[in-house]
């Protein structure tokens, strides 16, 4: 896996000229249409993490890798993309049009509380593609158009037009979505199941081999929730079905597998990375939760 590509590599890439003032930690956003940034890069995008989101309105056969899943989209898809998981697109048909924009969590979040990963299109293990219909497409497209035409105005509000059409189009998806997905925290167990998974999450992903995962135990999530951990691990039974054991173990092997498939770190560095001190405790983890030893899934 190359480095995670930033903004900067982003406008490099594209030959697009870059904003000013544009580094890490500013509120940063930007709206395109997809043909024209195709014209510029070939018809699929490099396989890794961005330090940026993304929101893409992408039209005809293509097929796209997320994490480490691969599917196959046909006609309209509104598609989200979160700086925790790898990805990369590539299209099946000559004709690929559409419109994304590309924004950091700090332009989201400066007008709201809600954390990004709350809302189940940007959440870990949560649903990143909508198929839209001839109507919904039309409604997209238009926002997207909004964006287009406000970006390049000279209005003094503009960010704040563009942060509203941006949350327009996570409502858009989110309505499509079971409402019983919606409801958030409705009991003590549900917060705290919620906190657990935020503060797995924030060690991730791991992004060069002196990088350490830390927190590995139901133990280790408790004192730092300051609760008892048999509380802990009621909850998220609760709340998910899963033991807290279960999730961190699901979590560490996705990691585990996207490191082994995309970094030329050795085994023995990959498992230090994943809190492993030995790399023997590191392949008989690996071979139990996939039947497969580590040198064996990354030759694959």
């Amino acid at each position: 896996m190359s480095k995670t590509e930033t903004l900067q590599d982003f406008y490099t890439q594209k030959q697009l000229n870059q904003p000013e003032g544009l580094h890490p930690g500013v509120g940063h956003f930007n709206v395109f249409r997809l043909e024209d940034c195709l014209q510029k890069e070939g018809s699929s995008i490099t396989y890794s993490r961005r330090d940026y989101y993304k929101v893409l309105l992408i039209r005809g056969k293509n097929h796209y890798h997320y994490a480490d899943k691969s599917i196959e989209i046909s006609g309209s898809t509104l598609l989200f993309f979160n700086p925790q998981v790898p990805y990369t697109w590539e299209s099946l048909s000559e004709n690929v049009t559409g419109y994304f924009c590309i924004f950091t969590e700090s332009f989201f979040t400066e007008k709201i509380k809600t954390s990004l990963s709350e809302l189940p299109m940007f959440a870990p293990g949560g649903k990143p593609s909508y198929v839209l219909n001839d109507a919904q497409d039309a409604d997209v497209a238009a926002i997207f158009n909004k964006m287009l035409e406000e970006i390049s105005s000279d209005y003094v509000y503009k960010y704040d037009l563009l942060h509203n059409y941006t949350t327009e189009l996570t409502h858009y998806a989110l309505k499509q979505q079971p409402s019983e997905t919606l409801y958030q925290h409705p009991d003590a167990n549900s917060r705290i199941t919620s906190v657990f998974r935020e503060l797995l999450e924030r060690q991730f992903p791991i992004e060069t081999p002196g990088q350490r995962f830390t927190l590995r135990s139901a133990k280790d999530f408790a004192q730092q929730l300051s609760v008892h951990v048999n509380h802990l691990n009621r909850a998220i039974r609760e709340t998910t079905g899963k033991t807290t054991t279960d999730y961190i173990t699901e979590r560490l092997v996705s990691e585990a597998k996207a490191l082994l498939k995309h970094t030329d770190w050795n085994i023995s560095e990959i498992g230090y990375c994943l809190g492993f001190d030995e790399a023997a405790h590191f392949n008989n983890f690996f071979k139990k939760q996939t039947t497969q030893t580590p040198t064996f899934f990354r030759n694959v």
